[in-house]
C-alpha cells in the first residue's frame, strides 16, 4: 500500500509509520524539520518500508499544501491512505492573552489540517478509494479552561472530519477521526505533566494503525476516554 503522513516526525505518527513500514508499505513523509525528517525516513527504511519519500511541509504555508499532496501522489503513484498528524500544543497562558499567538495556534491545529484534508479528500475521491485519518483530540469534545484554544481547534477538526465523512459516503473514501487523550510525547514536555491517564505513543500508534486498516470512523484512544468524555 501507499501511505502519506503529514507531521511524520511526531512521536505518534512515527510509531504508526513503523507498523506500516514493517508491512512493506511505500511511504511519503511530510514534515518541517529536514534533519528530523531524514532520521525518521532512515528508521522506516531499516524497518522494511518499500520506499520512503521525504517532503517539506509547513503548516503555515497555505499555498504549498496542494503541491505537497500532488508531490506525494507523483512519488507514490497514488495514495491509498493518509494520516494527518501535525499540530502544536501551545502554552495556555500565552494563547489565552495574546490574540496573535491564539490565531497562529488555531491556524496550525485547525485551518491547515482542514486545508490538507480537503486536498487529500479530493484526490482520493477522484481515485475512487482511500483511507483518510486525522488526529484530533478528546480536548475537542468540550472547552476546558486549561487550554481552550487548543481544544477549539480540535473541535473544528472533529466537526470537519464528521462532515467530510458524510460527504464522501459511498465514494470508496473512508474518514477516520482519532481522539487521543494525553500522550507521553515530547510535544507536552514543558507544557504540562502527562498524568496517570497518559498513554504511550506506541500504544496510540498501534491503535491508529488498526483503525486505518479497518476503516473505523471515530476512535478514542485509549478506549477508556470514550466513557470518560461521555460522562
Amino acid at each position: 500500500m501507499t501511505l502519506l503522513i503529514i507531521g511524520a516526525t511526531s512521536a505518534i505518527a512515527h510509531e504508526t509509520a513503523r507498523l506500516f513500514a514493517a508491512e512493506g508499505a511505500a511511504l511519503a513523509l511530510g514534515a518541517r524539520n529536514p534533519e528530523k525528517l531524514a532520521a525518521a525516513a532512515a528508521d522506516l527504511r531499516a524497518r522494511g518500508a518499500a520506499a520512503v519519500h521525504e517532503l517539506h511541509f509547513d503548516a503555515l504555508d497555505d499555498a504549498s499544501h496542494a503541491s505537497v499532496v500532488a508531490e506525494a501522489v507523483a512519488a507514490l503513484g497514488g495514495i491509498d491512505a493518509a494520516l494527518v498528524a501535525h499540530g502544536v500544543l501551545p502554552d495556555a497562558e500565552t494563547v489565552h492573552t495574546d490574540a496573535e499567538a491564539a490565531v497562529e495556534s488555531f491556524q496550525v491545529n485547525a485551518t491547515s489540517v482542514i486545508a490538507v484534508m480537503t486536498h487529500l479528500a479530493n484526490t482520493m475521491e477522484r481515485q475512487g478509494h482511500g483511507t483518510l485519518a486525522v488526529i484530533s483530540s478528546v480536548a475537542g469534545d468540550r472547552g476546558r479552561p486549561s487550554n481552550y484554544v487548543y481544544g477549539a481547534a480540535k473541535a473544528a477538526v472533529t466537526a470537519f472530519a464528521s462532515g467530510l465523512r458524510a460527504r464522501l459516503h459511498g465514494t470508496g473514501v473512508e474518514v477516520v477521526t482519532i481522539k487521543p487523550g494525553p500522550v507521553d510525547t515530547p510535544m507536552i514536555v514543558g507544557v504540562h505533566e502527562p498524568g496517570l491517564l497518559a498513554a504511550s505513543p506506541e500504544a496510540v500508534g498501534a491503535r491508529i494503525h488498526r483503525a486505518m486498516q479497518r476503516g473505523e470512523t471515530t476512535v478514542y484512544t485509549p478506549g477508556y476516554w470514550r466513557p470518560v468524555m461521555a460522562a
